[in-house]
């Protein structure tokens, strides 16, 4: 593993940690099972915040067929700064996908980069 200094981090710098895990499901019946195995497996309860997915408390979001980003899925990771995490990110040579970009008061919630790391997408998001 590389050594990081601190100013290196993105943990450091921007109180950065994996907020949830995106699974892909290619059926509703999957998105259920998906969500009713992690609830057998730890106890994590079902959770509905929006139309495009299932959570399985606030750990594992489950899309709904045809609504996940990523081949196999996506990685959300909590930034305390989204914009001071974007340039660090951009100077990094990872695209920002501006299509993506969710704002929440005229600022940005959540936006995706462009590129996927082993067929996951990647965003970035200010929830905690």
């Amino acid at each position: 593993m590389a050594d990081q200094t601190m100013g290196e981090d993105p943990r450091e710098l921007f109180g950065m940690y994996l907020a949830h895990v995106g699974i892909n499901a290619e059926t509703e019946d999957d998105v259920e099972k998906i969500v009713g195995d992690f609830h057998r497996l730890m106890g994590l309860a079902r959770l509905e915040y929006a139309p495009a997915s299932v959570f399985a408390s606030d750990f594992i979001e489950v899309m709904k067929p045809g609504r996940g980003r990523g081949t196999k899925g996506h990685l959300g990771f909590h930034v305390d700064d989204i914009d001071a995490a974007e340039k660090w990110f951009e100077a990094r040579g990872f695209k920002i996908n501006e299509s993506s970009r969710v704002l929440r008061d005229g600022k940005t919630y959540l936006v995706y980069f462009q590129e996927e790391i082993a067929g996951f997408a990647i965003h970035l998001t200010v929830q905690k």
